[in-house]
């Protein structure tokens, strides 16, 4: 009986981000919203900008203990600042195409999502931090985008104090917002009243 309702159970598909803040997020829709005006698709602008840590998907029943192990590690975190470097593309083997924007400094994220994935008593990835501008795009279009788009300087900073968990069905669909983690390591954050030499 119990292997029915287990079988019934809807899996969740959650994923783990750091949020850039506002204004650069502001920044990279205005770059998705050109891209869409040149290749006529203005269906393209998703609003979330994100960077993408670690994802998995598990039944709804796992989500509480998840979310504690979450909030064990925010606690030991301290704040960092992330800067990026350039807007970059990738071809996929399929045909398709992808546009991102390099971090900078990904010492502190690949650290983040180290932690992430030893709590989870999971494997090292090879893992390169960047902010999503266009996923996997099949267009004609876009070809001739890319030339003008790569190696585009993108210099922005932000503060990460905090890492958030979204959270859809793995059927598919929209990403929702469940909980933000602020961090909780204080004496060590950027700009913090305790940063100074003894």
């Amino acid at each position: 009986m119990n292997t029915s309702i287990e079988n019934s159970e809807v899996l969740y598909d959650y994923l783990v981000v750091v949020n850039p803040d506002v204004l650069v997020s502001k920044d990279i829709v205005r770059i998705r919203q050109f891209i869409g005006r040149e290749i006529g698709d203005e269906g393209m602008v998703n609003p979330s900008v994100q960077i993408p840590l670690f994802r998995s998907v598990f039944p709804e029943r796992f989500q509480e203990v998840f979310m504690e192990t979450l909030e064990g590690i925010a606690k030991e975190q301290g704040g960092f600042a992330v800067y990026t470097s350039r807007i970059d593309s990738h071809q996929h083997a399929d045909g398709r195409s992808s546009i991102f924007v390099n971090v900078a400094n990904v010492k502190p994220l690949v650290s983040l999502q180290r932690a992430l994935l030893q709590r989870f008593d999971l494997p090292q990835q090879d893992y390169r931090p960047h902010i999503m501008v266009a996923g996997r795009i099949e267009h004609p279009g876009l070809s001739r985008l890319l030339p003008q788009l790569s190696q585009q300087m993108f210099v922005r900073s932000f503060n990460c104090h905090c890492f958030s968990l979204l959270r859809r069905p793995s059927s598919g669909g929209k990403y929702e917002r469940v909980r933000d983690f602020v961090f909780g390591d204080i004496e060590h954050m950027v700009g913090s009243l305790f940063n100074y030499a003894a």
